[in-house]
C-alpha cells in the first residue's frame, strides 16, 4: 500500500493530506440548517451534515491531493449515524480515486486487536461470507502495549495490501511527558521507532519505504530530525502543521533528498479555511469548499518551497 500512496503523491507532486475532522461549527449554515430541518436537532443531522460537507471538500480537492484522513473520533460521538457517515465519506472518497487513512488510534492485544484489524483494513467472516466493513487503506495505532498489539494487524496488510502509521512522536504540547522519557539511554519515542522501523522490514515496497509507517509530529523539528536518521525506510505520517504551529521549515527534516518519506496533514486550516480571514473575503458561504481548494494549493507551495 505505500508504494500507492507514494504514486499517488508523485503524480500529484503533493504531500498533503487532508484531514477531514469536521465539526458542527465549520459546517456553513446552509448545509447545517438544511439538515436540521430534515432531521431536527439530532446526531442524525449532524452526521448527515458532516457527510454533505465532507463530500464538497472532496469534490474540490480531490485531483489535487493523494490523501484524506478523517478522524473517527468525530464521527464516533454521533453513534451510528455517525458511523455510518464516516464509512460513507470513506467510501466516496475512494470513488475519487484518494488514498484513505483512518485515523483511529487502536491499541489493544489478542482477540480486541483482531476484531480492530479484520474490521478495519481486513474483513469479517459470516458464515463463510466476508465483508469489508470500513474500507480504509492506512490506520494509525497506538504501540503502548508492545508487539502484541501491533502483530494482528500485520497479517490483513499483507493479504490485503493496507498499512499502518503507529505513533511515535506525536505533535500535542505534553508528549515529551511520556515520549521523551529515558529508557535505557534513549528517549522511548527513539525505542517506539526502533521497532517500529523493525516491524515494518517485511513490508518495504518498491520505493524503499515500509507499508508500517510512524506519526512524526511537525511541532517537534529536533526529534523529527533524529527519527528520520534513526527511521531511513519509514514512512511519517506528519500532523501539526498549520493550526497546531508547525511549520514547513520545521517538518522539512521528516523528508528524504528527493522530497519523499512523508506525508503532512492539515485539518482544520484546509476544511475550515472558509472562516479564515484571507479566504472568507474571497468567497462566499456557498464557495467554502473552493477556500479549501486555496488552502490546499497554498500548503502544497508552502511545502514545496522547503523540501
Amino acid at each position: 500500500m505505500i508504494d500507492k500512496l507514494i504514486d499517488k503523491i508523485k503524480e500529484t507532486e503533493n504531500p498533503t493530506v487532508v484531514g477531514l475532522d469536521p465539526r458542527l461549527s465549520y459546517v456553513p449554515d446552509f448545509i447545517k440548517n438544511e439538515c436540521l430541518e430534515k432531521y431536527g436537532k439530532t446526531p442524525k443531522a449532524v452526521a448527515e451534515s458532516f457527510y454533505m460537507f465532507n463530500k464538497e471538500i472532496i469534490d474540490k480537492t480531490f485531483d489535487l491531493v493523494p490523501a484524506v484522513k478523517p478522524q473517527v473520533a468525530m464521527y464516533e460521538m454521533l453513534g451510528p449515524e455517525g458511523f455510518d457517515s464516516y464509512i460513507r465519506t470513506i467510501e466516496y472518497a475512494k470513488s475519487k480515486g484518494l488514498i484513505v487513512i483512518g485515523d483511529v488510534k487502536r491499541g489493544d492485544i489478542a482477540s480486541t486487536a483482531e476484531a480492530y484489524s479484520d474490521g478495519h483494513i481486513g474483513r469479517i467472516n459470516i458464515e463463510g461470507n466476508e465483508f469489508e466493513i470500513y474500507h480504509e487503506d492506512f490506520i494509525t495505532l497506538n504501540p503502548y502495549l508492545g508487539w502484541d498489539s501491533i502483530e494482528p494487524y500485520m497479517e490483513n496488510c499483507r493479504n490485503y495490501d493496507k498499512g499502518m502509521f503507529v505513533l511515535v512522536k506525536t505533535s500535542n504540547p505534553n508528549s515529551g511527558q511520556l515520549q521523551d522519557l529515558d529508557v535505557g539511554g534513549k528517549t522511548l519515542y527513539q525505542k517506539v521507532g526502533e521497532l517500529t522501523s523493525e516491524w515494518g522490514k517485511e513490508l518495504v515496497g518498491k520505493y524503499g519505504y515500509s507499508s508500517v509507517g510512524a506519526v512524526v509530529g511537525a511541532t517537534h523539528r529536533e526529534q523529527a530530525e533524529k527519527l528520520r536518521k534513526l527511521m531511513p525506510d519509514t514512512f511519517f505520517l506528519v500532523p501539526g502543521y498549520g493550526a497546531q504551529g508547525g511549520k514547513a521549515e520545521d517538518l522539512a527534516v521528516c523528508f528524504d533528498k528527493d522530497g519523499l518519506g512523508a506525508i503532512v496533514n492539515s485539518s482544520r486550516g484546509i476544511i475550515a479555511a472558509h472562516q479564515k480571514e484571507q479566504y472568507k473575503n474571497k468567497y462566499s458561504e456557498k464557495d467554502f469548499a473552493l477556500a479549501a481548494r486555496d488552502a490546499v494549493n497554498d500548503m502544497k507551495a508552502d511545502l514545496r518551497r522547503c523540501i
